[in-house]
Formats: C-alpha cells, structure tokens, sequence
C-alpha cells in the first residue's frame, strides 16, 4: 500500500484537500485527530501534559484547553518544545498503528494528515509527499478569521513552522488552494487527477 504524507502550512486547507480523498474512499488518519485522542481525560499524555504545564491548561470538565495551550506554547519556544516531546512519539505511534491495520485491508494508499511532517523530519517515512500550499499571507488572513486569533499571534503560529518554500522542496505533489475563494471545484479536480495518478503509483487497475 502507497503511504502518501500530507502536509502543509496552517491554514493552508489540508483538512479540505483530505476530505476530498475520504470522498472518493481513500483512508486518512489525521494527526491532529490522533493528537486529541493521545491526550483526552484519562491517558498518560493528558498527565505528561498537566505535569509540564499546570492544571491551568485543563478546562472545568478536566479536558485538555486546547485554546490556551495553543496560545502559551506558539510564543514561547522552548514551551513549544516540551509539549512536542510530550506528544509526538505518541501520536507518530498511534498512526503507525493504524497505518499498519489498514495495509491489510485492500486499499490502493493511504492519506497521512501530518501539519509537521516537514519539520519533524518525517519525509523519508513515506512514499510521497503532498502539499497543500498557501501564501503565507492568505494562511494569515484565514487564520485570523477562522481561530479568531490577532495577526501577531497568527505570525508566532507561522513563524513555529516550516517555511512555504521549504515544504515545497519537500513536495513529490502539489495542491494549489491559493486564495481565499478558491472554488471547491477546483480543490475537487486537483484531488481526483491525484487519485487517479496515486492508484496508478499503486499497481491499481483504473
């Protein structure tokens, strides 16, 4: 089975672009679900996470407060840091054990959602790697006004990632979602000609 690794800036429309290929029955096991799950009530990340950060970044009901986590560790890198040591090796291995389970299951590939596969140096863990890609600009526009977050704070998020032209280097494939109106029907026709070519990459008769 063809391991295809997605990523791209914040913003940029990976969630999107994945649900395009779950359309046209392609898994995909996202990173950012996965990370929610290695760290819901209960589990040792949850406790690693109170234990480095404080009962502060749980909320009434003892749920991880992704908000104010998210604000504290995008401005404070070393912060950033512990909460990466903290989650990575697990979410890297709750979907090394899902990707496991599905080879298994007949499907031509599999979609990996990793927003920092560049930056963690996860590119030689699969086949391709696909971007979406953004200008930096529109991701800041969009995550002001998707997160309700200022422009500063929406910089420190970009700033903590790899750059646009770094994840491009990076890419076997692009998709482009460019602007802030870009048509669905062109998300839609990028996807399906990737499809068609990764089933091909696969060995799947079309």
């Amino acid at each position: 089975m063809l391991r295809i690794g997605l990523t791209g800036g914040a913003a940029s429309g990976k969630s999107l672009v994945a649900r395009h290929f779950e359309a046209l029955g392609i898994p995909v096991i996202d990173a950012d679900v996965v990370s929610r799950e290695v760290a819901r009530p209960g589990t040792d990340g949850l406790a690693a996470i109170v234990e480095a950060f404080g009962e502060g970044v749980l909320t009434a009901d003892g749920t991880l407060d992704r908000s104010a986590l998210r604000e504290r560790v995008f401005r404070q890198d070393e912060a950033r840091r512990t909460l990466e040591r903290i989650l990575h090796p697990r979410i890297r291995a709750s979907m090394d054990e899902s990707s496991a389970a599905l080879a298994h299951e007949g499907h031509p590939y599999l979609l990996c959602v990793i927003p920092l596969l560049i930056e963690t140096d996860q590119t030689g863990r699969y086949d391709r790697i696909l971007v979406v890609d953004a200008p930096e600009d529109v991701q800041r526009t969009r995550l002001c006004r998707r997160d309700g977050v200022d422009p500063p704070a929406a910089d420190a998020m970009l700033a903590a990632q790899a750059d646009r032209w770094q994840r491009l280097r990076a890419a076997h494939d692009v998709v482009a979602n460019g602007d802030s109106v870009t048509p669905q029907t062109a998300i839609a026709c990028q996807t399906l000609a990737l499809d068609r070519k990764f089933r091909l990459l696969s060995g799947t008769r079309i």
